[in-house]
């Protein structure tokens, strides 16, 4: 039975009931991390570029008319996932800025950093790369588009930086071609990642390629 459903009355007058204590339901925050949990562990699993509402709600062993109590709609559970993948990259961006005076070595950490993101929550990296949002909302793929960009704007800060402090006749222009070779190695590789079964590391030989790169 669904721990949100409701559980049947019992008899008072009847021990063995009385003996039994009642079940604990999660608190609707805690469901609605559950479901975006199990959410990201589905598209895990090869083939799994589309998940219904229906199989999560299987695999949850609720109805899916529970889901819909904690989630206007299944774009509305992609958008969790959304929140979560913005939250914790820009959140170690604002930490690599913060504690790192180099432009050029904020730069290779920024980008080491969101590819480990991607090794370590491969259901993530599905849809930071569009594949599990292709049946979905187009304002999906257009905020993890955006997200990309972010990542490639604080690149280009970051280069501009080190192109002053190099004496750089042309920062601008070295940052803006670098950041976009850099944010396209990015998405690259959590395409290739995703796309051989999570086989191929996003983060193989990466130190040889940054030094040659930046």
């Amino acid at each position: 039975m669904s721990d949100l459903e409701s559980e049947p009355a019992v008899d008072a007058g009847t021990e063995a009931a009385e003996a039994t204590p009642a079940r604990k339901r999660p608190k609707p925050g805690e469901r609605r991390i559950q479901i975006l949990q199990t959410l990201a562990s589905m598209l895990e699993q090869p083939g799994a570029e589309r998940i219904t509402t229906a199989a999560l709600a299987a695999r949850l062993e609720v109805s899916e008319a529970a889901l819909y109590r904690h989630f206007a709609s299944k774009a509305q559970m992609f958008e969790g996932l959304i929140e979560f993948i913005e939250s914790s990259v820009f959140t170690l961006v604002n930490q690599i800025v913060e504690r790192e005076g180099s432009g050029s070595v904020q730069a290779q950490r920024v980008v080491t950093m969101v590819l480990q993101f991607g090794e370590k929550n491969p259901g993530m990296t599905r849809v930071m790369v569009g594949d599990a949002l292709v049946f979905e909302h187009e304002r999906l793929t257009a905020r993890m588009n955006q997200f990309f960009d972010r990542v490639e704007s604080q690149l280009r800060q970051s280069l501009r930086a080190a192109a002053d402090a190099a004496g750089s006749a042309t920062p601008t222009v070295d940052a803006n071609a670098l950041a976009s070779a850099l944010t396209s190695l990015i998405v690259g590789r959590l395409q290739r990642y995703a796309r051989s079964g999570f086989r191929r590391q996003p983060t193989e030989h990466l130190e040889l390629a940054l030094a040659r790169l930046t």
